[in-house]
């Protein structure tokens, strides 16, 4: 009689149960948080997609399709054009006025491709909005020289075989020209040095440097 209260007591009911208990809670806990966390996190999406709905902030940016009036005087003619007024001076004498001679490399003013000169100056037109540029003088590889009348540097380019695949020459040819009227000496190296904001991938900077130099000393 006293093994049967033994096995029935209520000891041993509270031992299964406790037992029953932590078997459970360790069968569910983590399916338990996964829920509760899904619940919360489908709680703040909610949240958030009401925010963006009603309450979304007000931006101060440009309106898509805004454009702006400028004159522009590109290798001695003016156009009138309406442009956005994010449009840099590259994209703007490629797309805008057809002058694809001047090219896109980097994009961040690194290669020197898309060299032109404003006022004698030479500048990365791709690092450049074209709208700050009105009233002065913007001249592009196509108002250095056309075929049948060569620049003196174009032409040094062609017989000392300045150029490769070609895409950098334009850029190339710009800050030569621009490197004339620039106070460097005559040595090679300040050549180089005068000349290294333009990359050329194929690497014919020895040509390079032998047609800027013709150019020099004939000049």
């Amino acid at each position: 009689m006293t093994k049967d209260l033994r096995k029935n007591g209520p000891d041993q009911s509270e031992d299964e149960e406790s037992t029953l208990f932590e078997r459970v809670t360790r069968r569910t806990f983590l399916t338990r948080v996964g829920v509760a966390g899904a619940a919360v996190g489908a709680g703040q999406l909610h949240a958030v997609a009401f925010a963006d709905t009603a309450e979304a902030p007000v931006r101060d940016t440009p309106v898509s399709g805004a454009t702006m009036r400028v004159r522009l005087n590109v290798n001695g003619r003016d156009h009138d054009l309406d442009i956005d007024p994010r449009t840099t001076l590259l994209d703007c004498v490629r797309d805008h006025l057809q002058l694809t001679g001047t090219k896109k490399g980097c994009d961040h003013g690194q290669c020197g491709a898309c060299t032109v000169h404003v006022d004698g100056r030479r500048v990365n037109s791709c690092l450049s909005l074209a709208v700050t540029h009105e009233g002065e003088a913007i001249r592009t590889i196509e108002g250095i020289g056309q075929p049948g009348a060569l620049h003196p540097m174009q032409a040094a380019f062609v017989e000392h075989d300045g150029f490769q695949c070609g895409y950098c020459t334009s850029g190339q040819i710009m800050s030569a020209v621009a490197l004339l009227d620039e106070p460097y000496g005559h040595s090679d190296d300040e050549v180089k040095e005068a000349m290294s904001g333009n990359i050329c991938r194929c690497g014919a900077y020895s040509n390079i440097v032998s047609a800027i130099q013709q150019v020099r000393r004939k000049a």
